[in-house]
């Protein structure tokens, strides 16, 4: 390790790091879910990048010392494509759990009680994965799973979704789920009160996506399983514009749920007995959910309730941070609690002990055991059970810790917000003569948010001399409606010009080369980055990762989900067409590199076809990385390297006026000496 005297000064982006493709790539394991089970014993749900990107349910170990125990057999990857993004894909009850298997999306029922058991089928085999289901809980009086089921049968780019109940006697015969509400375009988070006597969801329909408008409901479960009575709890008042969500029911039987009727902010709220009433339980403006984009989602829970009230434990989020707190209904009561974590996704209770998802700017995602005082809102100890990196922490003098930065927009008086990180490395010290690249990335979704934490494809840059900005820009999640609706009909414009907005703040804070800002994205940011090089000139290369390139061709091709999702953002057809990167490239003027899975159900590879041969015919420098195998995200270790590494390289070779410190072969670029 250097002394502070013996830094090193080299050129920005040619720095020597620890921090290697090899490493970023073994720690792109992904939690996807975790629970209790009735023994409370913590189960989760982790990616292995090794193992083709394969999803297994893991056990914790009995003893401190011991191993964690897989209980996915071989031949088995839980995952649920209900609405392609998946998630809710299993659930625990008694001595059993219920999955979704990838390969054929059929739910199976797996004994807890020997390690050597094998799963057994519960749906009927449709001869292809044609019937998805996900966000399943048990009924425990009738012996059946209730979950979301989304028919392709019949047709596979409009199926059908609708709340299904399927039978668990063991050994019984496979039946045809039976359809319990039924309708509705969409529905999620199928609750039972704990009785098993009513069942609540969130139900939604086009062209709204579900943080634009849904309603909550809760029906009456008759003594042959049918849902009866119906009431709707929330959302059905046309002059309110809201989105519920996330559902559930204390043990004394009251039903709380979050909503954003008030104030634009997603705050928990009440259902009052069996009227219409609804109360506030803790109105702030920060928001206690996101945006439904998986199933499953869980951002509170109940510590204990009793007929005066409840605990709660909750994650809320205010400008850019996210926050732990205890509301207390006996004592009309909020605190906040002191935990080392700025994001915070998920939460489970188990009583005195609450299991937390989160990160921080030196903590990668991780599942992080709390155990509280008495007192509730005092932490009496924080472990990690759970690292994405394991080896993360080692590294840690070399990370780069990122600033929240506010800067202006092209629009008077607004603002937006981002991640700012310079680039840091012990080993060397800042170079006076020069400023840093800069590489800007655009998140997807675009209804998604950029976090501020540790994120070692990020500091694969930075500790290489780079500096890198995470925006979310208007329309992000995280700062309420307003802000999030900033991009309906804008999209494409917004997004574009609030990246353009962050580099040119960064330029004049003197921060970043102005002659060597690169900007790159995934999906949705894929097409703000394309979009950006297409109709600005702020920026001298880019990337993009399964990003979109043609708006009316994803429109055309969009699976349920989303097929109303681009027109809301973007316009009528006239608009789709003038906002396709494909439309305008003889106004592209700098290099770019395309990543495209070949099994992209979302963003048809076709389009990264389309764009490379025409920015090839134009003469610009362009390459294109197509995978074998890999949807909508990248799941393979050896794939999420090669991104990694040819980008760093694309860049640095077409602006970057430096050589890498690493070892990596090249690939071709078209047009390029």
């Amino acid at each position: 390790m250097a002394s502070l005297q013996e830094k090193i000064t080299a050129p920005y982006g040619s720095w020597e790091s620890p921090i290697t493709a090899d490493l970023v790539s073994a720690s792109g394991k992904t939690l996807e879910g975790f629970t209790l089970d009735s023994s409370s014993n913590l189960l989760w749900l982790e990616s292995r990048p090794s193992e083709s990107g394969r999803l297994v349910i893991v056990r914790e170990a009995d003893k401190v010392g011991e191993q964690a125990t897989d209980l996915t057999p071989e031949g088995f990857s839980v995952r649920s494509t209900v609405q392609e993004y998946g998630g809710g894909a299993f659930s625990v009850c008694w001595d059993f759990l219920v999955f979704s298997n990838f390969d054929d999306q059929r739910l199976y029922r797996q004994s807890l009680c020997s390690k050597d058991s094998r799963p057994v089928p519960l749906t009927p085999d449709y001869g292809g994965p044609l019937v998805r289901y996900a966000d399943g809980v048990f009924d425990r009086t009738l012996d059946r799973y209730v979950a979301v089921r989304e028919d392709h049968r019949e047709n596979g780019k409009q199926p059908t979704t609708e709340i299904v109940s399927i039978g668990l006697k063991y050994m019984q015969d496979i039946e045809e789920p039976k359809v319990l509400v039924s309708g509705s375009d969409f529905y999620a988070f199928p609750r039972l009160d704990p009785k098993d006597e009513r069942l609540a969801w969130i139900e939604w329909s086009h062209p709204n996506m579900p943080w634009d408008k849904a309603q909550l409901y809760v029906g009456c479960i008759s003594e042959s399983g049918d849902i009866y009575k119906r009431t709707c709890v929330a959302g059905a008042d046309p002059s309110i514009v809201e989105s519920p969500s996330e559902p559930k029911w204390s043990s004394t039987g009251e039903l709380f749920f979050i909503t954003d009727r008030n104030n634009g902010f997603w705050n928990i709220y009440k259902w009052v007995g069996h009227g219409k009433e609804i109360q506030a339980v803790c109105s702030l403006n920060a928001e206690f959910t996101r945006p439904l984009w998986v199933f499953g989602m869980s951002s509170y829970d109940f510590i204990q309730s009793n007929e005066q009230g409840s605990i709660i434990a909750c994650s809320y989020r205010k400008k850019g941070k996210s926050y732990l707190g205890i509301i207390d209904e006996v004592q009309n009561s909020f605190s906040k609690v002191d935990v080392p974590l700025s994001y915070i996704a998920n939460i489970v209770s188990g009583g005195q002990f609450l299991y937390i998802e989160g990160a921080s700017a030196v903590i990668p995602v991780s599942l992080v055991k709390v155990t509280l005082s008495n007192q509730k809102a005092e932490v009496v100890d924080c472990q990690i059970i759970w690292s994405s990196s394991l080896d993360s922490e080692k590294h840690e003098s070399y990370f780069s810790i990122p600033e929240l930065i506010e800067f202006p927009t092209d629009v008077a008086d607004q603002t937006a917000y981002a991640f700012f990180y310079p680039p840091n490395n012990l080993n060397y010290k800042l170079n006076e003569e020069e400023k840093p690249p800069l590489l800007l990335q655009s998140h997807g979704g675009p209804t998604d948010e950029a976090h501020g934490i540790l994120d070692l494809n990020i500091q694969y840059y930075t500790s290489r001399g780079w500096a890198f900005v995470d925006v979310n820009y208007g329309g992000s999640s995280g700062y309420g409606r307003e802000y999030r609706e900033r991009l309906l009909g804008s999209w494409g414009a917004v997004d574009v010009n609030d990246c353009c907005s962050c580099a040119k703040f960064l330029v004049d804070e003197g921060k970043v080369d102005s002659e060597r800002l690169c900007i790159t994205g995934c999906s949705a940011g894929g097409y703000t980055a394309l979009a950006t090089l297409a109709f600005r000139e702020r920026f001298k290369a880019g990337s993009s990762l399964f990003g979109i390139a043609d708006l009316s061709s994803l429109s055309a091709d969009m699976h349920k989900f989303e097929c109303h999702y681009i027109s809301n953002l973007a316009g009528n057809e006239a608009a789709l067409h003038d906002l396709s990167p494909i439309n305008s490239v003889e106004k592209f003027s700098c290099p770019i590199i395309l990543f495209q899975g070949l099994e992209d159900p979302v963003v048809n590879p076709e389009q990264a076809c389309k764009i490379h041969a025409a920015l090839k015919k134009k003469g610009l420098p362009v390459a294109l990385v197509e995978y074998e195998g890999e949807s909508h995200g990248f799941r393979k270790a050896e794939n999420i390297k090669s991104t990694l590494e040819q980008q760093m390289v694309f860049f640095a070779r077409t602006v970057g006026q430096f050589n890498v410190a690493d070892n990596i072969t090249p690939i071709l670029i078209d047009n390029f000496d």
